[in-house]
């Protein structure tokens, strides 16, 4: 079969228009904001901004774009929020001609678009990497931000941890990037097991080649370049001390960024910062633990005072969400063996 049938039967492809279509049934449209400078941003917004309601934003890490990582909990989210979800620079259709890399730019670059979109004030939720680029939201518009909520995001992290005997699973960030940017199947794997406390054993290779070539080919040396300015430098005494409050969750087994930095930054941010550990899970929360990760948001979130009020309606059962799972890893069987 040619390259251009398999780039039509592309089954990451055809996941990536259903994460959009379902972002869309959400009551979210695709934006694209012209920054100037060379720089534009896309962003899941609001058809119709709730002037009642306070707005979220949600950063994504390292990895798919936005909708692949914030899929789980759009529909809850929405319901309470006006939620917002850019595609950080150089994920899907955001990119830059500046030379900037670090997350304080990425974090500039948010909030402009944030107030090219009429939003003033947030609350803002990041993810691994997107936990970096929301601390930095948070210590550099402290005005426009409500709360903050970081997650696996080893933000107190300094360059010499990665010389700490046993503290990382690598001792270059070279080997870091070979792995969160896989660019053969063997990588993907090594990353599943690095990422999950309990990884996906069954995964064709052409299902990991196809994922590669539509998620992990563009912008890679940008990405990588993103990789190495979080830790170029990097000194725990240089990190502001941020004035909101701040909820960090955890994964357990956290493999990427250990246990040990969140504690860290609890420690680091004082009595401001709320500390909550998921069991049984690693670094990836969002795809592990999704209803507790999302229990834990909008506990924080919320005011309590309205919590009675604010009904999402949406009542998730635990097994049934396992039997989804199955579900998606029976279609990528079938799929791919009608491939072969």
């Amino acid at each position: 079969m040619g390259s251009s049938s398999r780039r039509c039967l592309s089954f990451t492809t055809w996941r990536d228009r259903y994460l959009r279509y379902s972002f869309s049934r959400a009551g979210l449209k695709s934006t694209t904001t012209d920054l100037g400078d060379g720089t534009i941003m896309h962003c899941w917004a609001p058809k119709a901004h709730n002037h009642s309601t306070t707005s979220l934003l949600l950063i994504h890490g390292i990895g798919a774009n936005a909708t692949w990582q914030w899929n789980h909990f759009i529909s809850p989210l929405t319901r309470h929020f006006n939620v917002y979800v850019p595609d950080l620079l150089f994920f899907g259709d955001s990119h830059t001609t500046r030379p900037e890399r670090s997350e304080w730019f990425q974090a500039k670059c948010v909030m402009a678009l944030l107030e090219a979109l009429g939003v003033r004030q947030t609350s803002v939720v990041g993810l691994s990497y997107g936990g970096f680029v929301a601390y930095a939201v948070a210590a550099m518009f402290p005005e426009r931000v409500e709360k903050v909520v970081v997650c696996c995001a080893g933000v107190c992290l300094e360059d010499r941890d990665m010389e700490d005997e046993g503290m990382f699973w690598v001792k270059s960030v070279d080997e870091v990037v070979s792995v969160l940017l896989p660019q053969t199947p063997q990588k993907v794997r090594e990353l599943l097991q690095l990422t999950f406390a309990n990884p996906i054993k069954l995964l064709p290779t052409c299902f990991l080649k196809d994922f590669i070539h539509v998620m992990c080919t563009e912008y890679r040396q940008e990405r990588t370049e993103l990789i190495q300015a979080l830790h170029k430098d990097r000194k725990l005494s240089n990190l502001p001390k941020i004035t909101k409050p701040i909820q960090i969750i955890w994964g357990e087994q956290d493999q990427v960024f250990p246990l040990e930095l969140a504690h860290r930054l609890k420690r680091h941010v004082g009595e401001k910062a709320q500390l909550v550990v998921i069991t049984n899970a690693g670094h990836a929360i969002n795809v592990e633990k999704p209803n507790e990760l999302c229990k834990n948001l909008k506990s924080f979130l919320i005011d309590p005072s309205k919590q009675e009020n604010h009904s999402n309606g949406l009542k998730v059962d635990p097994q049934k969400q396992k039997n989804f799972s199955a579900l998606w890893i029976c279609m990528f069987l079938d799929y791919f063996m009608q491939q072969l």
